[in-house]
């Protein structure tokens, strides 16, 4: 793999071994390991490719899914879930979760803003009432891709929650109940435009919606591109860390204009060594998922290519690649 050197390689082995003596906690998690993945149609939409990408040339045994052959995974049919499944089992890949886009829509009675996205063909109110349907088609999906977990947001970002916070939180306690009798976790990414986008903001949510039913997708770098420019370590301290049950891994760095842009994940604002060394402390099992978002390079399999040897690198330098 381009980035790794037989002579990087042992050395990121000897720091590994070093971290193992130092810390008995960071050993067996290297061995149990985090579930190293990546989110398919950020390699390619041809599903085939970017899973003998994942399997092959990264070395996985997961994948997030997301989309593939430019189509929602909502709007796949039967016949192309099953080739789906046939092509994860030929390169031997489990699936960590389901990333729907549930509830990644507007709340009805708010005002539209920057963050809303045209949609010509509906009103916010019909596209909310599609939710119930989304949720439904979410979990049939994990079910068929036999994973026990649900990816979701909380409605497009407005200035002013307050007057609407309650009622999202009931939305996704509601949520996390037909979820939670499914056998179905609900994960929470704090997505920069949404309502819940921040490390804080995150901590505020769960502690409104304490179901056992509802985790959080930790995505620090979409805490960063929101503005909260400490999202890991300051606000990563503040988290329930019981309640993280899957972490999305890119980064971002400010450029030259001042404005927040995304990065590959070996640099940036997020010191995902470290990050990754303190998922470990905590006991964390679930998934680390590599969203590169990134687009520098000439395409977006080569983007992901980079951005996932910053993300090995570090995996290697915190002693949580798994062995």
């Amino acid at each position: 793999m381009e980035g790794f050197s037989r002579r990087g390689f042992l050395a990121g082995a000897g720091i590994a071994a070093a971290a193992y003596v130092a810390s008995p906690m960071l050993a067996m998690v290297a061995k149990q390991g985090f579930k190293v993945a990546v989110i398919t149609d950020e390699i390619s939409q041809d599903f085939d490719h970017a899973c003998s990408v994942a399997s092959k040339e990264f070395g996985l045994q997961w994948v997030e899914l997301r989309a593939m052959w430019n189509k929602s995974l909502q709007d796949l049919s039967d016949s192309e879930i099953a080739d789906a499944q046939k092509i994860l089992a030929k390169y031997n890949l489990a699936v960590t979760d389901i990333a729907s886009p549930l509830f990644k829509v507007d709340w009805p009675d708010a005002p539209r803003t920057s963050h809303t996205k045209p949609d010509h063909s509906m009103t916010a109110v019909e596209t909310f009432k599609q939710q119930d349907e989304v949720l439904a088609r979410s979990i049939s999906l994990a079910k068929q891709f036999k994973t026990d977990k649900v990816r979701c947001f909380d409605f497009w970002r407005v200035e002013d929650q307050k007057p609407y916070r309650a009622a999202i939180d009931a939305k996704l306690l509601d949520a996390a109940t037909v979820c939670g009798k499914q056998g179905i976790l609900l994960v929470l990414e704090n997505e920069f435009e949404c309502n819940t986008a921040t490390g804080r903001e995150a901590v505020r949510t769960l502690a409104a919606v304490p179901s056992p039913h509802l985790a959080l997708n930790w995505d620090p770098a979409n805490a960063v591109m929101r503005g909260e420019l400490d999202a890991y370590p300051a606000a990563w301290q503040l988290l329930p860390k019981h309640r993280i049950r899957h972490c999305h891994v890119k980064n971002a760095v400010k450029g030259s204009d001042g404005k927040i842009a995304w990065a590959p994940v070996g640099t940036g604002f997020i010191d995902w060594t470290a990050q990754f060394r303190d998922l470990a402390k905590v006991g964390y099992r679930d998934a680390v998922s590599l969203e590169t978002h990134w687009h520098g390079a000439s395409t977006p399999e080569e983007s992901s290519r980079q951005s996932w040897a910053g993300m090995k690198q570090a995996l290697q330098n915190s002693a949580t690649l798994p062995t």
